[in-house]
């Protein structure tokens, strides 16, 4: 994984991303560009969310792939205990073998992205990630949430559960 703190990361990615967006639009329009640039992000969250589970399964053998452990391990690595660095204030309500369920209180992502001038595509940036890197991650692993800071409410509310009969349904 990167030793770059995820936050900085976003910023450096939103600073690249921002004359790319902004030539795009010019050339094919809004929503054009906004396709285009949420195709690259989710390669990239794909790309993110293997390497995420191939080091799980590094650290957790072949039970990696049965609850939502592995999941929220790298979740409280990655965002609690780097605190304000990684980019988000959360309050953890449940963690459990089947959910991982939080708030977020203050997104910092959504910060640096309004101040590059992206606020208008947060949603793509960072907002539409997570639900891709929990399936990408393990295809067992949902997201529900109701709300995100950046569509106007006070917090986001993050709903993890994980599907032991997913692979089933098929």
């Amino acid at each position: 994984m990167s030793s770059i703190p995820n936050l900085e990361r976003r910023r450096i990615q939103g600073e690249i991303i921002k004359p790319v967006y902004d030539a795009l639009v010019q050339e094919i329009g809004k929503d054009r560009a906004q396709a285009l640039i949420a195709r690259a992000v989710r390669a990239s969250v794909m790309a993110e969310a293997r390497t995420a589970a191939a080091v799980a399964v590094n650290e957790g053998g072949d039970s990696v792939k049965s609850s939502m452990a592995p999941f929220a391990a790298n979740f409280h690595r990655t965002y609690v205990e780097h605190g304000a660095e990684a980019g988000l204030d959360v309050e953890v309500l449940r963690s459990d073998e089947d959910h991982l369920d939080f708030d977020v209180h203050r997104c910092r992502f959504l910060e640096a992205y309004e101040s590059l001038g992206l606020g208008d595509i947060a949603q793509i940036l960072s907002c539409n990630r997570d639900g891709a890197f929990a399936t990408d991650f393990d295809p067992n692993i949902f997201l529900e949430r109701r709300q995100t800071i950046a569509q106007g409410a006070d917090c986001c509310t993050f709903r993890y559960s994980y599907r032991r009969d997913a692979d089933d349904s098929g």
